[in-house]
């Protein structure tokens, strides 16, 4: 009998690869995502999608139209994509959908989502991060008089709402803000597949090409010390999912974390798709990467390109990304996500454009976790 996969997000091109993945292992895949079209919509190798309700604002009601699929769609497993896991996570409670679910535990992705936990945490693990602590503090005023500092965002993904400030400056006393030193370096990401502290897969890469503060071209690198800080962590929390993070590598070849992202990244395109499926069912499949080093975002770039008319150096940028680089969403076997784009993203795209933000922070605004108004799990819960 054929088993059947619930993925809970489809607008991201992340996700159509995990789709791929299992429908080319024999599996039935169901969509859930709730917005009224996406880019897995048009897949060919996408069996059903569902509507549900936007988990931010309705996250009670999401839970149960998931819980709802899962029993009437005969779900055999269901795997979180990208912000959403901050709530699908929580189905993990139940003992019934535990085995269901690729994920870690609700507690342990709250606790590495909260930016100021999240170094707590490393620290105790002995693993390098920068110094940080909330902005009413008396740490942050230290912290910002001893050099170049970032302000951001307790919760928040894509860059939203970070700022950079130079020794000294003043800034606002926000709990909900947190004053981070600033790493002067490379900047590098990590994604990585892993199941009980064994990591199965880390691809490592760089945006080589942004979409503000989202990187719409990458390209993978290695490197040995952020390879061993990946998996120093994942074996320490035992982490069982995906998991990425992004790093300053400073002058001295120090990586220092600087959030976590306890889900897929756009580091996920790195691997071999037929490989997914096959290595979150078993632990011992081998997970290659593709022979692409270099990958973009066909319709960013085009933005991109289209904003740096009158600008040489962009334009060549954009230009160099859309000759030489493959997409991330193109299949000949499916094509219809990548032509229909425009279509099944004008929602994300009129947002954007309305609110002057990046593609990826529009894209997952109905998904994101508020923080603690809405927190249904203390964050700080030990390991």
């Amino acid at each position: 009998m054929t088993k059947s996969v619930l993925l809970t997000l489809g607008r991201l091109p992340k996700g159509l690869d995990i789709a791929r993945s299992f429908h080319r292992a024999g599996w039935r895949v169901l969509i859930a995502d709730p917005a009224r079209d996406h880019l897995a919509r048009s897949s060919n190798h996408v069996a059903q999608v569902f509507r549900v309700p936007p988990p931010a604002t309705e996250h009670v009601v999401y839970l149960d139209a998931l819980r709802h699929l899962i029993k009437y769609e005969a779900i055999d497993l269901v795997v979180p994509v990208s912000e959403e896991i901050m709530y699908v996570s929580l189905l993990g409670e139940d003992p019934l959908l535990q085995e269901r679910l690729f994920s870690m535990r609700a507690d342990l992705i709250h606790r590495t989502h909260d930016k100021g936990a999240f170094i707590t945490l490393c620290k105790s693990l002995a693993l390098s991060v920068p110094e940080t602590a909330r902005s009413d503090t008396e740490d942050a005023i230290k912290i910002s008089q001893s050099g170049p500092f970032i302000i951001k965002p307790i919760h928040s993904c894509a860059g939203d709402r970070v700022s950079l400030h130079e020794k000294g400056a003043i800034f606002n006393a926000d709990p909900d803000r947190l004053v981070q030193r600033r790493i002067i370096g490379a900047e590098v990401s990590t994604c990585s597949l892993a199941r009980n502290g064994k990591t199965q897969a880390t691809s490592i890469y760089r945006g080589t090409l942004m979409g503000g503060t989202v990187a719409v071209g990458f390209e993978r690198i290695e490197n040995e010390t952020v390879q061993r800080w990946v998996d120093h962590f994942i074996q320490a929390t035992n982490w069982t999912g995906f998991i990425s993070f992004d790093f300053i590598i400073d002058a001295e070849g120090t990586p220092y974390a600087i959030e976590c992202n306890p889900r897929t990244t756009s580091g996920l395109h790195f691997f071999e798709t037929d490989d997914l499926a096959r290595a979150i069912l078993d632990d011992t499949h081998e997970v290659r990467f593709r022979p692409e080093r270099r990958m973009m975002q066909f319709w960013s770039c085009m933005e991109e390109l289209q904003k740096g008319f009158g600008n040489a150096q962009k334009t060549r940028a954009a230009l160099d990304h859309l000759i030489a680089c493959r997409d991330v969403t193109w299949a000949w076997r499916d094509p219809l996500p990548l032509l229909t784009m425009p279509w099944t993203a004008r929602d994300i795209i009129k947002a954007a454009h309305r609110d002057a933000v990046p593609f990826g922070i529009a894209a997952t605004r109905d998904l994101v976790w508020t923080g603690a108004g809405e927190t249904v799990h203390d964050p700080a819960r030990p390991v």
